[in-house]
């Protein structure tokens, strides 16, 4: 397959494989069917000319529900010292230093330029959100929006650590220029004292600025790190009502069963989306030197999934201290997701987690395969998961509005004197 071979203008994709649960089937694994393309859209019935696919895999544009672009590629000048998770915060907080808002800028359109050739068609990235960090990364990333508009949607969540924000003082700001942003109010949970009312009040700051919320929340092994039961508790007892979302939650999974599951009821009352980060995860738990790794460090998707509790799966970092490796291609989060959680074998609608869970959960348009979505479409040689999922599947069309964008990816060098 070659972009340069599509038709311009209306056609038709004949004999594709795509997953039946996007294309409005009621059940099914993988189905043929044909694609109509006309005026940027899916079509109702066939169009234009006939484009004979062999059974080719067409997925819709990605969703990347949680990224970092404004640490993507530090990794040459602030690597890791020990891959250890102490290790990247530490040097994250040291490379602050260096974030001006050309450097936040450049970094992040380099990230973007990534994420459109791979396919992501809408992103929400997390913003590091110190006393006057913040000052410079909010207004760096609305440029970023408006620069992207046409191609990538965006938002932002910033990002502090619950034992860092000033609740009653400095963080108000903060709060207030992510309300003039139009971004998310997010917050990184530990087990602190006072946790509980310190989370109270960060709902109350959302809600009188009609604001979502997004939490890192139990990113670590320990079993005694239960934060995701008390900010649970706190949205159920205020009556927070606007959308969760919560992203981690290493540490159920090495709870006892009974009372990781007891927490996972709570969560689906109150009506959180989760995000699993399996890559950078992986990376980070349960690191020591000189042992090799014994735990995953993955949530529990199958069992969050089972209580209807929507689940997506995302990229996390990229070439940071957090997560040294990556290049916010959703299709390696899949193929990585699908090993590492076992996804195969299980349910055959997966796929919605990498696409319509996450546009749903933040609030992005929706995006599948029937009639009246863009045809926004990301095509594959592999005519059924086992040849996509082997495979980086770096010959990928990707279509954006009906017709094949160039996928050349940037060239490292270009950050060089950033470093």
């Amino acid at each position: 397959m070659d972009f340069k071979t599509l038709p311009k203008g209306d056609f038709t994709l004949r004999n594709v494989t795509v997953p039946a649960c996007l294309a409005g089937a009621d059940a099914g694994d993988l189905i043929t069917t044909d694609l109509a393309i006309s005026d940027g859209q899916i079509a109702a019935a066939p169009v234009g000319e006939d484009v004979e696919m062999k059974g080719a895999m067409v997925l819709p544009c990605f969703t990347d529900a949680h990224t970092h672009l404004d640490k993507g590629h530090i990794h040459p000048r602030a690597s890791n010292p020990d891959g250890s998770f102490m290790g990247a915060l530490t040097t994250v907080m040291a490379d602050h230093a260096n974030w001006s808002a050309e450097d936040v800028y450049r970094r992040a359109d380099f990230a973007l330029r990534c994420a459109y050739a791979h396919g992501t068609r809408a992103i929400r990235t997390h913003l590091d959100s110190p006393p006057d960090q913040d000052e410079i990364s909010w207004p760096a990333f609305a440029r970023l929006r408006d620069a992207w508009a046409d191609k990538i949607d965006l938002q932002a969540s910033c990002l502090g650590g619950c034992d860092r924000v000033d609740i009653d003082g400095r963080f108000k700001r903060t709060a207030d220029l992510v309300a003039e942003h139009g971004g998310v109010l997010g917050l990184v949970t530990y087990p602190i004292d006072d946790l509980a009312e310190l989370l109270r009040k960060f709902l109350t700051l959302a809600g009188e600025r009609n604001l979502q919320v997004d939490f890192h929340v139990d990113e670590t092994m320990d079993p005694g790190s239960e934060t995701l039961r008390i900010l649970a508790e706190a949205v159920l007892d205020t009556g927070f009502d606007a959308p969760v979302q919560v992203g981690h939650l290493c540490s159920l999974s090495t709870q006892e069963e009974a009372r990781a599951l007891d927490t996972l009821d709570l969560v689906a009352r109150a009506g959180f989306n989760v995000v699993s980060l399996p890559m950078c995860n992986m990376y980070l738990q349960d690191r020591h030197a000189g042992r090799t790794p014994r735990g995953r460090g993955v949530t529990l998707a199958h069992e969050m999934k089972a209580r209807g509790i929507p689940v997506s799966f995302a990229s996390d970092n990229t070439r940071d201290p957090f997560y040294a490796y990556g290049d916010l291609d959703m299709v390696e989060v899949l193929r990585e997701a699908t090993r590492i959680a076992h996804l195969d074998h299980a349910d055959p609608d997966w796929i919605k987690s990498f696409t319509t869970t996450p546009a749903h959960s933040c609030g992005f348009a929706p995006q599948d395969l029937t009639p009246g979505h863009a045809a926004d479409l990301v095509i594959f040689r592999a005519r059924n998961w086992s040849e996509l999922l082997p495979r980086p599947q770096s010959d990928r069309i990707v279509l954006r509005n009906g017709q094949a964008i160039d996928r050349t990816l940037p060239d490292y060098a270009e950050l060089d004197d950033l470093f």
